[in-house]
């Protein structure tokens, strides 16, 4: 059996088109996609709730709180890999990403083969 099987992946990204995007590329790779996660707030509850492999954050929510803020949440309880996926590069952006120990920081637009290399890069982090 493939070792990607039953890996899920929780997406959170505040537009719902690049969350469906995200989904079917997540799919495609074999991994189950937890998507359509709009709020920081409640990125984290999932977070703790369904204990996810890898988590695919955007920057900029909807809501309190950044993806950044909820990620530094999420590491209060779980060591999960998180890939940053935003359309901010700005360096205060990038050094508070760091704070939360990133698998790899993608500036969007992301196409397939993007976040392809990107899990392909990481696959021993995230297939712990």
């Amino acid at each position: 059996m493939d070792k990607k099987q039953n890996k899920t992946v929780m997406i959170v990204e505040d537009d719902l088109i690049l969350n469906l995007l995200y989904e079917s590329y997540l799919e495609k790779l074999g991994y189950d996609a937890e998507g359509e996660l709009v709020y920081g707030k409640t990125a984290i509850e999932v977070a703790q709730k369904i204990k996810p492999d890898l988590i695919l954050m955007d920057i900029s929510l909807e809501g309190e709180i950044d993806g950044i803020t909820a990620m530094k949440e999420i590491r209060k309880f779980s060591d999960v890999p998180v890939i940053y996926i935003t359309g901010n590069s700005d360096p205060h952006h990038v050094q508070r990403a760091k704070e939360t120990e990133y698998l790899d920081y993608l500036v969007k637009p992301i196409e397939f083969n993007d976040l392809k290399e990107s899990i392909e890069r990481n696959y021993k982090k995230i297939h712990k």
